[in-house]
């Protein structure tokens, strides 16, 4: 991978050095948000086996000799790779030297691992007062139980987002990605950016530190507050709201669809596409609705029997009533719209050659007058080979010493 290559691409955080010391998920879709940016992103590795995700799966595609984790390009493009064994000398300086020339470190070992590496936050911000270090644990870097190992599945557990998610009670279900740890990414990414704005008034670096059960909190949304402040104890609810109805997935003819009624204009416009009186006792209101919810999906599934998923979707449309399809990812990664926002992107991989990944979330313009002009990234590097840049990232170490 050509280190010309990122340096040159043109992005809000073009000119930014970052320093990927994390493996497995959280810290690397961190740090893949900002190479998405423009950043300079090199990814600090174990000699050997590199990141523990290069070893997840299957999925494995490419030649039987050379098989390739298709989970470790999630969250690796746009990056460099070098190897270092931090427990040598050698390994120790060069990190020394990446720290020392970068604006951003991301790690996200268990509680006091870079201490003993002879890194602790106080070592990192001396030899870089700039330094704005990101730091993901599991649970929190203190309380009483920092020190446990932080894996997505606990998390969604721990912090409460699995009583949320299935089809009731005795169904709880994990979310179908690894969401602990993405949000953690997220959540770091936006901390991070916060601490580079803040360093541009004050001139000094700032420790970030967040954990997966923090993003899972974070997230608690209404059903949170419904816990704070109302006393419930939310429970799985499964394909509807628990507080708007009809809001959810509802059967038809050899399929489904979704339907969002979130206001009770919706329902009068609703109710006048399938001849529904809107006043039929326990639905006059959201609140009724609700209360009769098992009432209110077996009428609509009655008035939607008859229709197939298309056919009903053109009727929803026309009526003015916010509905969709549930997808397959073969189905999205197809879908003109995605497409259209540039959520599937195509990379050259040095084994595999031209693969497709999914695209950043991100899009940027430049306003000019009425017209806007699209600035958005455009070539994205392919997810390093472990220890493919080493000997451009050293050269750059000298150059720059």
């Amino acid at each position: 991978m050509s280190n010309d290559t990122i340096t040159g691409v043109e992005g809000p955080l073009t000119g930014y050095t970052v320093i990927d010391l994390s493996r497995a998920l959280a810290g690397p879709h961190a740090g893949m948000m900002f190479g998405d940016l423009g950043a300079r992103v090199i990814k600090v590795e174990n000699p050997g086996k590199g990141d523990d995700s290069r070893s997840w799966g299957p999925p494995f595609v490419g030649p039987e000799d050379d098989p390739q984790a298709t989970y470790f390009f999630s969250c690796n493009r746009n990056k460099e790779s070098i190897a270092l064994d931090l427990k040598s000398d050698t390994g120790k300086e060069t990190l020394r030297e990446l720290i020392a020339r970068a604006d951003v470190l991301v790690e996200n070992f268990r509680s006091g691992v870079l201490d003993r590496l002879g890194f602790s936050t106080a070592m990192c911000m001396e030899i870089n007062p700039r330094l704005v270090l990101l730091s993901i644990t599991g649970f929190g870097h203190d309380g009483p139980e920092s020190s446990r190992a932080g894996y997505d599945q606990i998390a969604q557990g721990e912090a409460g987002l699995m009583s949320l998610t299935g089809s009731g009670p005795e169904d709880m279900q994990r979310v179908g990605v690894p969401i602990a740890d993405l949000l953690a990414g997220i959540y770091g990414s936006y901390g991070v950016l916060a601490a580079l704005l803040e360093r541009e008034r004050t001139g000094k670096g700032k420790v970030v530190r967040t954990s997966l059960i923090a993003g899972m909190v974070g997230v608690h949304a209404f059903q949170g507050t419904r816990a704070t402040v109302a006393g419930q104890n939310p429970e799985p609810g499964g394909n509807h709201h628990p507080s708007l109805s009809p809001y959810g997935l509802f059967k038809c003819h050899e399929g489904a669809v979704q339907i969002s009624v979130g206001n009770e204009n919706l329902w009068q416009k609703f109710c006048a596409a399938f001849g529904i009186d809107p006043a039929t006792e326990g639905m006059g209101d959201n609140s009724s609705r609700v209360a009769n919810r098992p009432a209110v999906i077996e009428l609509i599934e009655t008035k939607f029997a008859d229709y197939g998923p298309d056919e009903l979707l053109a009727k929803l449309g026309d009526a003015g009533i916010p509905s969709g399809t549930v997808r397959t990812l073969e189905e999205v990664y197809s879908w003109d719209q995605a497409l259209s926002q540039g959520l599937k992107v195509s990379v050259d991989h040095p084994v595999l050659g031209d693969i497709d990944l999914p695209g950043p979330p991100l899009r940027f313009f430049d306003a000019e007058g009425e017209a806007e002009v699209e600035t958005t990234r455009t070539t994205h590097e392919a997810p390093p080979l472990l220890n493919e840049d080493a000997e451009a990232i050293v050269s750059w170490l000298d150059a720059d010493s």
